[in-house]
């Protein structure tokens, strides 16, 4: 096993056993804790084995949403706005509900962080400002 390997088996231990896929579930465990790299390892996996699957772009129009919020952390203003782009791009292609989640209001989210960004011509930082956003699959 690897370092990356035993380090995502240890963010996804507690989400393990649940009627949905513990990378899945994962991700929102570690995105709410604000651990947004982290969110975009443990799903990457999940994405990987999907690449001929259904859910390819919603994990990774997700895995993109958490990118954008890494380059916030890091002051990366103009690459998290893009990233945040490439998130909706994905994630537009996928009903109001999937996987349990409410895509369309993740898709607000997207709105709402690209219009902060953009409202300061990339001047400020939000993430500062705003509480991060929470975000869950129904039942869990």
């Amino acid at each position: 096993m690897s370092k990356k390997s035993a380090k995502i088996a240890a963010l996804i231990e507690g989400c393990q056993g649940r009627d949905q896929d513990a990378h899945y579930l994962g991700y929102f465990a570690c995105f709410n804790q604000g651990l947004y790299y982290e969110a975009h390892d443990v799903l990457e996996e999940l994405w990987l084995a999907d690449r001929q699957g259904p859910n390819y772009s919603f994990y990774k129009g997700l895995i993109q949403f958490a990118g954008a919020f890494v380059h916030l952390q890091k002051d990366r203003l103009r690459p998290s706005a893009a990233l945040f782009k490439l998130a909706q791009t994905n994630l537009l292609k996928y009903p109001a509900q999937h996987e349990r989640l409410d895509v369309r209001a993740v898709l607000q989210l997207i709105a709402l962080w690209l219009k902060r960004l953009e409202a300061s011509g990339f001047a400020v930082n939000p993430l500062p400002i705003h509480p991060p956003p929470q975000i869950y699959p129904a039942g869990n």
